[in-house]
């Protein structure tokens, strides 16, 4: 007799897609990756579209066409309206008897622990920082960028080092190696000459994010500018896991706070000592360490500790990842 399919779970971020179907006992039935759901960008049905024909993929790998339970964590789902937006929307393609759907930054939270308790923060693209406790309670943030009060992310590095090294370049700054450093990325010889470039669009505008590893290679090499800008992030990672914690009554007890995402995957030492140091600082008792596991995993133990399966098949799953 086959094993039966428990939990469909879902990693979707803006750049991949990770589906795995998982047993009761937490043994993986069958896995796919697909593009990034973007709904913002691309609309709900085309979202939607490439979304079913990743889990589809998944699904008949696994012999099965349904689950009990679908456990998604998704890029975009940014506010509870939009959950439940989403939440409609995946009930209807009719995957599983129930639907949870949570923003992706739970997925890494999930993903780094062993119960579902601590803080998570996300710097990739943009920002974000999530929390939760086993009593069910959550603390989150909107995260949908500067009108929700977010500063930082790779997008808003690249932009950030451009200003400094285009007014370094013109007097109205302090002189930074970001200057030369940014245009020689791209070949060229100036600022003035990368400003028109992406005036222009000779240089993409897509690709002001492969400025950013150019930003942290400055800062390593001494850079005043580019060390306060990479201090900065610092800064405010921290401010929104001490929030997280503080909201969750967490900061007077050990408790881990996940680090995800590109910028902080990338492991810069200068980003992470000063994460240290200011958790230090503030939140003595908290944890810092970087999540180097797929989420999906951790969209996986969510959907077991929805439907109450035993430590053993979260410990299984664990396995089937962390190996």
């Amino acid at each position: 007799m086959g094993l039966t399919a428990g939990v469909l779970a879902i990693d979707a971020g803006n750049s991949k897609t990770d589906v795995a179907v998982i047993a009761q006992d937490g043994t993986v039935l069958g896995t796919a990756r697909g593009e990034g759901f973007r709904p913002p960008a691309v609309g709900l049905d085309r979202a939607m579209s490439t979304l079913t024909a990743t889990v589809t993929r998944a699904l008949t790998t696994a012999g099965t066409p349904t689950v009990s339970h679908v456990s998604a964590c998704l890029a975009n789902a940014d506010l509870p309206v939009e959950e439940e937006q989403l939440t409609a929307a995946l009930t209807d393609c009719g995957w599983g008897s129930t639907v949870e759907v949570r923003n992706d930054t739970f997925a890494i939270l999930r993903a780094g622990v062993t119960e579902p308790r601590g803080v998570a923060v996300v710097c990739g693209a943009g920002i974000n920082c999530v929390g939760m406790r086993p009593d069910g309670r959550t603390a989150r943030f909107p995260a949908i960028g500067r009108i929700s009060g977010d500063w930082g992310g790779g997008w808003a590095l690249a932009e950030e080092a451009l200003w400094h090294a285009a007014r370094a370049e013109d007097g109205r700054g302090a002189p930074t190696a970001l200057a030369s450093a940014l245009p020689a990325h791209f070949g060229l010889p100036d600022m003035p000459a990368l400003i028109e470039a992406l005036h222009l669009g000779k240089v993409a505008g897509v690709r002001r994010h492969e400025l950013t590893p150019v930003l942290f290679a400055t800062a390593a090499e001494g850079d005043g500018v580019a060390r306060a800008i990479v201090g900065r992030q610092a800064e405010e990672i921290v401010t929104m896991a001490v929030v997280a914690l503080r909201r969750l009554e967490l900061l007077d007890e050990e408790t881990p706070v996940l680090l995800g995402g590109g910028v902080l995957a990338a492991r810069h030492a200068l980003l992470l000592d000063r994460i240290d140091d200011l958790l230090g600082e503030r939140a003595p008792k908290a944890v810092a360490r970087v999540v180097s596991v797929r989420p999906v995993l951790g969209a996986g133990l969510l959907g077991l500790d929805r439907v109450r399966a035993p430590a053993a098949a979260r410990d299984r799953l664990r396995e089937q990842y962390d190996g």
